[in-house]
């Protein structure tokens, strides 16, 4: 690890200056900085703890919305109990992200930053062509391993899938990250590689995640995060998929539906082809399962990676049909 400074926050301000200093990380929880520090891909020289910043680790959930600080645990929202009664999605999805260790020192804000876990990208001695890491290097990916990599959302820069669990649930759901005086929905908060695989999010110098919000629906409670691994625990998605479903008065019409993939995209993947395929139309198995595999539409496999065309419906469906009480 490179030799760094370190310094705590005692505002907010401070926070948003040191993001505009050449060099300077921001400190929470630590997981991904100390885990990108050690493998050589960050190499802060100054780092700026952001921990003791107060009113930044509040959680707020009702029946209407849900507001969680950037600072909050990730163990803490996901044993909430009005977030299990109104936001299950969000609550399942934090459960089954890493470790109970990590999720006691993981915050919501580092968790929605973290980086790809693409091997390419994680080993720069190995591997200096990658375009996430070094812009214009190339893809070191294309024509690698390529099992755990995007068949959505990519680019010929770059393939590598976007790792996390609970962005997926925030996609689904319209949430919205604020950025102090600027609130950004959560599905452009995670930008498409394009020619740019190097830049993720559209945070400005200045700029800190302060506060994600969700708006609270009939879908939103009656939800769920089905999570496909190559083991039962500890590790990424091979296939995930955030779901919420809101039946009409008759119990079978389906009134509103939010669809989102993880694990088989550059990004947390809204999948509303899918949405407006059911909308509107009786629940049944036969319906779901058709109306599924749309949610790979205009997937591209690239070698190991092309069993995801085939998994990503097939856990779409399921979710959907576990909700509705049909599997």
């Amino acid at each position: 690890m490179k030799p760094f400074t370190y310094s705590r926050a005692a505002s907010l301000d401070e926070a948003r200056t040191a993001t505009t200093v050449a060099g300077a990380a921001l400190l929470a929880g630590g997981t991904s900085l100390l885990d990108l520090a050690k493998c050589g891909v960050a190499e802060p020289e100054q780092v700026v703890d952001i921990t003791r910043l107060d009113g930044l680790d509040t959680i707020q959930a009702s029946p209407e919305s849900a507001r969680f600080g950037a600072l909050a645990r990730m163990s803490r929202v996901a044993a909430h109990a009005d977030v299990l009664a109104n936001f299950p999605a969000v609550a399942q999805s934090l459960s089954l992200a890493a470790s109970a260790q990590l999720r006691n020192m993981a915050t919501l804000g580092g968790n929605l930053m973290q980086r790809t876990r693409c091997g390419y990208f994680r080993d720069p001695r190995a591997f200096p062509n990658c375009n996430k890491r070094n812009p214009g290097s190339g893809c070191a990916a294309l024509g690698g391993v390529t099992r755990n990599h995007a068949v959505l959302g990519t680019s010929e820069a770059c393939i590598a899938s976007y790792p996390g669990d609970l962005a997926t649930v925030l996609v689904a759901f319209d949430a919205v990250v604020h950025l102090g005086e600027r609130a950004v929905p959560a599905d452009d908060f995670f930008l498409l590689p394009g020619d740019t695989p190097d830049v993720e999010h559209p945070i400005q110098l200045g700029e800190v995640i302060t506060a994600i919000s969700i708006p609270g629906s009939a879908a939103a409670k009656r939800s769920t995060y089905l999570k496909v691994r190559d083991r039962q625990s500890y590790e990424f998605a091979a296939a995930s998929a955030a779901v919420g479903l809101e039946l009409g008065a008759d119990g079978r019409t389906i009134r509103d539906l939010r669809v989102a993939l993880g694990g088989v995209a550059s990004k947390p993947w809204r999948s509303r082809a899918v949405e407006a395929e059911l909308i509107g139309k009786p629940l049944t198995e036969e319906a779901v399962c058709a109306a599924s595999w749309r949610a790979v539409d205009g997937a591209v496999p690239h070698g190991d990676n092309a069993y995801k065309i085939e998994l990503a419906p097939r856990v779409v469906a399921r979710a959907i049909l576990s909700l509705g009480g049909l599997a």
